[in-house]
């Protein structure tokens, strides 16, 4: 009878045990489906969130393809859908400090900020011109701008403090005019500065002086400057140091600023500054000139003797016809 029974109990566990194992083979298939579903429905919610943009450095597909990743790693829902978010986040960051997307290596994969500022001082458009050509003054009143190599009539290098950094960068005049227009392009390691400044005679004695730029960031500090438009504002400032010099300084001794009056067109010079031309025409003028009055002085030498000659035969003449008398 106890064996029976034990027979009886050992069949009843293990159809027991055997279903219990049924039902957690079912649980298991069944979380397995739940979990396929929140998968599928996570990657529905991700793609839909990635919107109709198809370039490299979208910050929503960057998302999407974070939390695949994770997913596919074996990471839970909850921590593929983070991972996603601050990837998301990166990248908008990095779009919006200009450093978003492929790189191509040249100014027009960056984000340019146009700059354009306009001031007046009171000197004649000459006066203004000449001074602004005289670059290597600009350290000695300008705040930021900190050493400039001038190479060349067209070239230069320049040396500036951004924020607690310094940054150099070579600049070539593209086409220069005397008292109308400068412009010139620049390359440098941490961004570069296109522009054209111009001159324009308000009055006689009052010339407005507009500047244009481009500037083209890439350095760190100045992706940041840039978002609260601090170039902008450093331009403004320097302007208004040119014209506290202008008006303080150069306007006292205008005929000392001699500047630089030649013509640049593409980048090459066309024309030599007008004072060394005019010496060199003074010169050429001079030399010519000399054979011309050691001909007159000749001439005259010769008129004055043959004078003399005739002066003297005339003396004769008149002692012998005394002598006769």
């Amino acid at each position: 009878m106890s064996q029976g029974t034990n027979a009886n109990g050992g069949s009843v566990t293990g159809k027991l045990v055997e279903g219990l194992q049924s039902m957690a083979g079912a649980l298991a298939d069944k979380a397995k489906e739940t979990l396929n579903e929140r998968v599928s429905e996570l990657t529905d919610r991700l793609t839909a969130a990635a919107g109709d943009g198809d370039g490299d450095g979208n910050p929503r597909q960057a998302a999407v393809a974070k939390g695949m990743e994770q997913l596919q790693k074996g990471d839970s829902p909850v921590k593929a859908l983070a991972g996603a978010g601050v990837t998301g986040g990166k990248e908008q960051v990095k779009q919006a400090l200009g450093g978003g997307g492929k790189k191509s290596g040249g100014k027009n994969s960056l984000k340019v900020t146009n700059i354009v500022e306009s001031i007046e001082v009171g000197v004649p458009v000459t006066v203004a011109y000449n001074q602004w050509t005289e670059f290597k003054s600009f350290p000695s009143f300008m705040k930021k701008v900190e050493d400039i190599d001038q190479e060349s009539s067209e070239k230069m290098k320049w040396k500036a403090q951004v924020f607690w950094s310094h940054r150099t960068w070579e600049s070539t005049i593209t086409e220069q005019v005397p008292d109308e227009r400068i412009v010139w392009t620049s390359k440098g390691e941490k961004g570069s500065v296109d522009g054209t400044v111009t001159f324009h005679e308000v009055t006689p004695d009052l010339t407005r002086i507009l500047v244009v730029l481009e500037y083209h960031p890439q350095g760190f500090m100045e992706q940041t400057g840039n978002l609260w438009r601090a170039p902008g504002r450093r331009a403004r400032l320097e302007l208004k140091h040119f014209v506290r010099h202008v008006m303080r300084e150069t306007i006292l001794n205008p005929d000392d600023v001699k500047g630089w009056r030649g013509e640049i067109r593409d980048g090459e010079v066309v024309r030599e500054d007008d004072g060394s031309g005019d010496e060199g025409a003074e010169g050429a003028g001079e030399g010519a000139e000399q054979p011309k009055d050691q001909a007159d002085e000749a001439d005259a030498s010769d008129a004055s003797d043959q004078d003399g000659e005739k002066s003297e035969k005339k003396e004769k003449e008149k002692e012998k016809a005394g002598a006769k008398a």
